[in-house]
């Protein structure tokens, strides 16, 4: 099936083709709200219809990422898709793709990009939550006597930005030469944007949790963080089930999240998620000629 260009027009039919598959296409949509099918900052996209808005959509970041949902695409399909995202980016490096796990890998076997090297290829479970079903009892544990969730701008900057460092070189394979620029970049969004939350035990800053996307009703749950000598306590998961139950009081129905291990996998079903399908980031190697600077979430 051919691709065309998305035209102003569609923008609502792609939103509802992307809205019957939310927990894979946060990243899509939340572009789509705040760029629409065109614009000049870092995560606007081009944006391409497999045909109808029904059938399937890609859209490519100005900085370089491919965000795919296009369940039914073959692989002559994927291929076509790359020979537009190599004429968009007209010699620019790829940063990397972003999409369900199954569309994921069949778009990289299809496109030989699955050869090229990384910096970060992982296939995360996929977890929903209905916020109606959000269980609290995790707050009831005697460590977490006196815990208070906060605004991160109650907390020193300086501190959320180490944090934020070390979870880039822990979960995202960020070089630590890079990690401390990004991380105080992504603080500076965070803060604007009011999306993220610290936990505060006693005296101690404890977790910091916070989302990465949002739309009318859903939460998208990214850059959950412990510091390594508040881990085991069941501070991060408690974080969590604060800031959702804050969300819940503003209306928001439903959360999703990919999670970056087993561990953290049982630490949300604990708090009533369920597994969904799972989702994959690939990121490609910036020291290699064909890749570039890893995609902000």
């Amino acid at each position: 099936m051919i691709w065309r260009l998305a035209q102003p027009d569609e923008q609502r039919a792609i939103e509802a083709f992307l809205s019957r598959h939310v927990a894979s296409s946060m990243f899509l949509l939340t572009n789509l709200r705040d760029h629409g099918l065109s614009g000049t900052a870092p995560k606007a996209m081009k944006v391409w219809l497999r045909g109808a808005p029904n059938n399937g959509v890609a859209g490519l970041t100005n900085d370089g990422t491919l965000l795919i949902q296009a369940p039914m695409a073959t692989d002559a399909d994927w291929r076509s898709m790359q020979a537009l995202v190599e004429a968009q980016l007209a010699g620019r490096p790829q940063t990397g793709v972003l999409g369900a796990t199954d569309q994921l890998r069949r778009y990289l076997a299809a496109t030989r990009l699955a050869a090229r090297a990384t910096r970060l290829n992982r296939d995360e479970p996929g977890l929903a939550l209905d916020l109606g079903d959000l269980d609290l009892t995790c707050l009831t544990r005697p460590a977490l006597a006196g815990a208070v969730l906060m605004p991160i701008s109650a907390a020193p900057r300086p501190m959320l930005v180490q944090w934020r460092a070390a979870y880039h070189q822990e979960v995202l394979g960020t070089p630590a030469a890079e990690a401390v620029a990004v991380a105080s970049a992504d603080i500076d969004s965070y803060l604007l944007r009011d999306s993220h939350r610290i936990l505060s035990v006693g005296p101690k800053w404890a977790a910091m949790t916070g989302f990465n996307a949002q739309l009318p009703g859903v939460v998208q749950i990214g850059g959950v963080y412990t510091p390594p000598d508040m881990r085991g306590r069941g501070y991060a998961r408690a974080a969590l089930a604060l800031h959702l139950q804050e969300a819940a009081r503003k209306g928001t129905e439903k959360a999703v999240l990919f999670a970056a291990g087993d561990a953290a996998v049982r630490a949300y079903q604990a708090i009533g998620f369920r597994q969904i399908e799972g989702y994959s980031l690939v990121l490609f190697d910036p020291s290699n000629a064909t890749a570039a600077k890893e995609p902000s979430t």
